[in-house]
């Protein structure tokens, strides 16, 4: 049985978490974690669109994306303020899981723990950004292939693998449904919103949310068929998955798409 101290400094930490989260200085540093993914997804979008168009471009991934922003002009300060704004959603999405809830209402136990995976992978992509800004340019534990060979090597590597692809195939069909339904309206405040801009906020956010599972089903197969074909070069991630598409039949427009629905992803 809890102690009744224990229950109080509980109860504490709880009331003091609400405060953070409810207080004007942590609305605006979320706030900046939603451009600052925008300006990530647009970037990836963008560059794999005028690839597609053949006007140059490229694939790329989140880690590619942040090197972009670092090579523009005045880009260690844009990049920094990208930096912020990652760990700013990192920490949004962490306080979400921890409390259970938003301003929109109580979360289920599912979308806690969606929070806290979401809040742990813009913690590591902004740690990526840190890393560029200090010089190192973002090493390359994050590369898939040499991530997958080390795992391949464990006792049940393969299944721990192949699990993974599960993970992100099941990821990918989440964000599918979020975008069929529109369910990611309800977190949207489209009560606040003129009809038109909520027509199109639903537009825009059902092409981005398509756009995703695309890419995560592919990182998912890509990864279970390194697993089955115990081949860590099979594995892909982002940058990855967008030149699959390209290598295909019908590649050019299949990537244009795609990464057209990424920039619709970013503007939503």
């Amino acid at each position: 049985m809890a102690r009744p101290g224990s229950l109080s400094a509980v109860g504490a930490t709880r009331s003091a978490g609400n405060r953070f989260v409810d207080s004007r200085a942590f609305e605006l540093l979320a706030r900046s974690g939603f451009v600052a993914r925008g300006v990530v997804y647009a970037i990836i979008g963008v560059l794999a669109l005028k690839l597609a168009l053949g006007d140059g471009g490229k694939v790329t991934n989140q880690q590619g994306a942040l090197q972009t922003v670092a090579h523009q002009p005045f880009g260690h300060a844009l990049l920094a303020l990208v930096a912020v704004g990652l760990g700013g959603y990192a920490l949004w999405r962490l306080f979400r899981a921890a409390l259970g809830h938003g301003p929109e209402g109580s979360d289920s136990g599912f979308d806690r723990v969606a929070a806290f995976g979401s809040g742990l992978v813009y913690a590591a992509i902004c740690a990526i950004a840190v890393t560029i800004l200090a010089g190192s340019g973002g090493g390359s534990s994050g590369n898939p292939k040499s991530t997958t060979a080390g795992v391949l090597g464990w006792p049940a590597g393969t299944w721990l693998i192949g699990l993974a692809g599960g993970v992100m195939i099941a990821v990918g069909l989440y964000q599918g449904y979020r975008g069929l339904s529109k369910e990611f309206l309800h977190d949207s405040k489209t009560e606040q919103m003129g009809r038109r801009t909520k027509e199109w906020i639903g537009r825009i956010g059902m092409v981005g949310h398509l756009a995703r599972m695309v890419v995560f089903g592919l990182v998912g197969v890509f990864l279970i068929k390194s697993a089955v074909d115990y081949r860590p070069n099979d594995a892909v991630g982002l940058d990855g998955a967008l030149a699959k598409l390209l290598h295909r039949s019908y590649g050019s427009l299949m990537l244009g798409i795609v990464s057209a629905g990424l920039v619709a992803f970013a503007l939503y």
